[in-house]
């Protein structure tokens, strides 16, 4: 390298070309669609991106608790700038505290478009509603275990940002196209995705409703978070597995290509009903539509389990107002006049030195109390039950003991009953079918009549003639015992006939 004429050394960052004045100018090309307009000046500013439109949601939602099941465990919230829906999962744990708390939360995000990322609101509504329902298992151990799916979609005028765990899905209708913008997170969509199962054995799959996450106040859950861009004439649907899980992509396209978001929300529910849907059914359609001036702004919608966790809660002995809760009332203006630093100027407050030495109402010996109301009843128990075991040993039936008649006081209960009397009569001697009654009990109104019932027994001792068996097999002793042989010939007053009484005062078993 030369050096300059003067001796000094060349600039090494001087550039390796010099310009010559007398150089013709270079002709600056004509813009084409492969040469970009080329400007004199270093930079240039982007050019300045044309305002898009204001866009809004026409929405509607509708939950349905189905054919089968008896509560509804979904959820779902639909407003100017949020869709959601919420599959509560535990069954005895109450799924629908889970999802009724998770939207409860969430719809905390319907609020006009900020200065914060849509993306980030998303994500922090969905941990804010984890760390809820883990506040709901904390206050009731009872709820452990249930959890809840969530797919969350928020607007902010032109793009959507959507956030999702579990099995409940978001679908996109754009071009009389429906595109699934969520991917379940169950067990079956990871053999889909590994391609050994397909999308019809999935609809039927054993374990097509277990699933790999979900918001339950414990577990930490990753989100699937995204974004896209909306235009004017999309429609949105949302819905748990009680639709999707029994409806085909073609069925649901016919269904939401027409009509409004009312008409095709509730229709979409009759037809999963109708396609046997065995779940709760909840879904939410809105429309991307352009914001006229004047459109105000439309009331939001809750639907399933979050509509009803207020009225399933616990109340206080002192209701609000029967429409709702009081905390969402306006507060009420003071009156107090002043000089006065307590509302009703009739009831002055007590001085608390007062009520510190003001005397104490006597303890109401409330232990005692239930002691006693406790002694009250086992007394009447008791009572209840000696008057029973009274009655039964005053009865007496004639039965065997042995292979001997004997005369049992009490009721034929096990326990109940004894050997009260013992008779010589022996009952092999009795026809079979005298001998079998008298197994079976025969029932006396007391002990005179017990005895005379033994007494016209001892009267067919030895009789056993086959058609008198027949006849006491075939009517037992509703009918008159017959005099034996003996009886019959005899006229003596003291025969064992007459001493044991008439025959037909012998009682049938009762």
């Amino acid at each position: 390298m030369a050096p300059n004429p003067d001796g000094s050394p060349l600039d090494d960052s001087a550039p390796d070309t010099v310009e010559n004045p007398e150089a013709p100018e270079r002709p600056v090309p004509e813009p084409t669609s492969e040469v970009p307009q080329v400007f004199e000046q270093d930079t240039v500013d982007a050019p300045a991106r044309p305002p898009r439109p204001q866009l809004t949601l026409d929405f509607y939602a509708v939950s349905d608790v189905g054919r089968v099941r008896k509560d509804n465990q979904d959820s779902g919230y639909a407003g100017p700038w949020l869709l959601s829906v919420c599959d509560g999962v535990g069954g005895a744990a109450r799924g629908d505290i889970a999802s009724g708390t998770a939207v409860n939360e969430l719809r905390q995000l319907d609020e006009p478009p900020g200065s914060a990322d849509v993306l980030d609101r998303v994500n922090d509504g969905l941990h804010e509603a984890h760390v809820a329902i883990g506040h709901q298992v904390d206050q009731d151990p009872s709820l452990n275990g249930t959890s809840t799916t969530a797919t969350v979609a928020l607007f902010d005028g032109s793009r959507l940002a959507l956030g999702h765990v579990g099995d409940s899905r978001a679908y996109l209708l754009r071009d009389g196209e429906l595109s699934q913008l969520t991917n379940d997170h169950t067990f079956v969509q990871s053999l889909i995705d590994e391609g050994r199962i397909t999308e019809v054995e999935a609809r039927v799959h054993p374990h097509r409703n277990l699933i790999l996450k979900a918001l339950d106040g414990l577990h930490d859950v990753e989100p699937d978070l995204f974004a896209l861009e909306l235009v004017p004439g999309d429609r949105l649907f949302l819905c748990s597995d009680g639709a999707c899980g029994v409806l085909d992509d073609a069925r649901m396209t016919e269904i939401l290509k027409d009509g409004s978001p009312e008409f095709c929300a509730i229709e979409m529910v009759r037809a999963s009903l109708e396609a046997g849907s065995s779940d709760n059914v909840t879904c939410v359609v809105a429309d991307v539509t352009e914001a006229a001036p004047d459109a105000g702004a439309r009331d939001p919608m809750v639907v399933g389990a979050a509509a009803d966790l207020r009225q399933r809660r616990p109340r206080a002995l002192f209701r609000g107002h029967r429409s709702g809760d009081t905390g969402e009332l306006e507060p009420v203006a003071a009156e107090i006049p002043e000089g006065i630093d307590y509302a009703i100027h009739a009831d002055p407050p007590v001085d608390p030195e007062a009520m510190r030495y003001a005397p104490q109402a006597p303890p109401r010996f409330i232990w005692p109390r239930r002691l006693l109301a406790l002694a009250v009843l086992v007394g009447l128990a008791w009572m209840v039950v000696g008057t029973a075991y009274w009655w039964s040993q005053r009865q007496y039936y004639v039965g065997e003991d042995d292979g001997v008649v004997v005369i049992y006081r009490g009721v034929e209960v096990p326990g109940l009953s004894s050997v009260h009397e013992v008779s010589d009569i022996e009952v092999a001697d009795l026809p079979d079918g005298l001998a079998r009654t008298i197994q079976d009990g025969i029932a006396a109104d007391d002990y005179a009549s017990a005895r005379e019932k033994v007494q016209q027994i001892a009267g067919r001792v030895g009789d056993r003639d086959e058609d008198d068996a027949a006849e006491d097999e075939d009517e037992g002793l509703s009918d008159p015992l017959p005099a034996s042989p003996t009886d019959q010939t005899s006229s003596d007053p003291t025969s064992p006939a007459d001493s044991s009484g008439s025959a037909s005062d012998f009682a049938p078993v009762e």
